[in-house]
């Protein structure tokens, strides 16, 4: 009687270890698919910032060119207006963008970023008289389209745009 007891005992504890073995191999996950996890996770909760900081930002800006046309109108004199008639009204915006980046001294070079960056591409279509993607990226292309603006206006060829740049870009926009 001993013996059975024993025996059953055994048989007992042998099904629960093998119960638990199969309940860990189907349930518990590889490192890399917990740590997988967690990055999606962080990744989720940062495009949803992200898309909160596009959203506050478009707001931004179009209170910006709501009120752009009242700021404009107040800076240039009679004078200034008469002999600028035509500039004003055809690049003015692109005028009043490239001299926002000259007071900010900004300085741009290959691998730069941004609305700013954009900025000077929009110049460089104009310049170029092309349609090239404004990608707000400083790539290559931008960076030689840049060269040949400097080389074509004698300033410094260095395919970095820098206030003395943007004021060739200015001057050669009033002309127009």
């Amino acid at each position: 009687m001993e013996n059975f007891k024993f025996i059953l005992f055994s048989i007992i504890i042998l099904a629960v270890l093998v119960l638990f073995g199969y309940w860990a191999i189907v349930t518990i996950e590889p490192g890399n698919v917990v740590v997988e996890r967690q990055k999606q996770a962080e990744l989720e909760q940062q495009n949803q910032e992200l898309k909160k900081e596009v959203a506050d930002l478009k707001n931004q800006l179009r209170s910006l060119q709501n009120t752009q046309p009242a700021e404009t109108a107040p800076t240039s004199t009679p004078s200034a207006t008469i002999a600028t008639t035509p500039t004003s009204s055809k690049h003015q915006t692109l005028i009043n963008d490239l001299q926002k980046l000259i007071d900010g001294n900004v300085f741009m070079k290959e691998k730069s970023q941004g609305t700013r960056v954009g900025t000077v591409q929009t110049f460089l279509n104009i310049y170029n008289n092309t349609s090239k993607l404004v990608d707000n990226d400083y790539g290559p292309g931008t960076k030689t389209d840049v060269m040949n603006f400097q080389k074509a206006e004698g300033i410094t060829v260095d395919g970095e745009a820098g206030p003395g740049t943007f004021r060739k870009m200015i001057e050669w926009l009033k002309k127009q």
